[in-house]
């Protein structure tokens, strides 16, 4: 088995100076740029009717009791008070908001080409815009410019894996696996620098292109749209399948302060 010998390049300070440092530099700016940008497209959210908050506030103390029922902050009356009438509650449709009066049992489903729609479906857009199109520009920008530079060595062993990664767009199966290309520059700034703009701009920033957004909470119901249509879920049956859950979390029910005297006098020692 052979060792292939090291690769040593010279590699000339311009490189570094006209091609490295200005990409970083580049996508950290339009980065930052981006994320005003967005906020600027961003539409103000629509205040919700009091009813639809009420339901989704009604789902939040549900969940909320059972969440802490195994070590429940509220005493064992107060808990049985608030889950008997939050359960009765729940399972009369006291919480439901009501039916439009135009709403009927044969209605087709919405029209997806009304205003409402269409402004959500253009608010998504515009958002995948503002990421995609910097990015293709960027990309072209180096592609056409910068093809074919090595711009740096990592200092450290990597596998022949990494080849594809690193060295993309240079042709030269024998390069050695740690030179970086521009190219490949390019795209790791671009999932490398996410934890320099949350420093920048905080963790909630339009910079990061965030593949997993996080689901509303119920109890942040005054904030987030409430959703609506064909793809809405049923709120009856919600409540009735909430009802059944707080009557199983009963049997997991323990008070927080059970036996806290004996137990703050044994963390001071004076429990015999």
């Amino acid at each position: 088995m052979t060792v292939k010998a090291e690769q040593d390049f010279y590699l000339d300070p311009s490189i570094r100076d006209w091609v490295l440092i200005p990409i970083t530099l580049i996508m950290l700016l339009v980065g930052v740029l981006r994320h005003y940008v967005t906020q600027l497209l961003n539409s103000a959210p629509k205040k919700q009717p009091a009813a639809a908050v009420r339901e989704q506030r009604a789902l939040g103390r549900a969940n909320l009791l059972r969440a802490t029922a195994p070590l429940s902050p509220l005493p064992p009356s107060q808990y049985k008070s608030f889950t008997s009438s939050l359960a009765r509650g729940l399972s009369s449709g006291e919480y439901l908001k009501p039916a439009p009066a135009s709403e009927s049992e044969d209605a087709g489903p919405q029209n997806p080409f009304e205003s409402g729609q269409m402004e959500g479906a253009m608010d998504g857009m515009k958002k995948q815009a503002v990421m995609m199109v910097p990015n293709m520009v960027i990309m072209q920008y180096i592609n056409v410019f910068f093809s074919g530079f090595i711009l740096m060595r990592l200092p450290f062993p990597l596998t022949a894996g990494f080849k594809s990664l690193l060295s993309r767009d240079i042709a030269m199966p024998d390069l050695d696996v740690r030179w970086v290309s521009a190219l490949s520059w390019y795209f790791l700034n671009l999932f490398g620098l996410n934890g320099v703009f949350k420093l920048i701009l905080g963790q909630d920033n339009a910079a990061v292109e965030t593949r997993d957004q996080s689901a509303l909470s119920a109890l942040s119901g005054a904030g987030g749209p409430a959703m609506a249509g064909p793809g809405a879920p049923d709120m009856s049956k919600l409540f009735k399948s909430e009802v059944e859950n707080l009557a199983l979390a009963e049997g997991l029910y323990k008070w927080v302060g059970d036996g806290i005297e004996d137990r703050v006098l044994k963390s001071w020692g004076k429990v015999i």
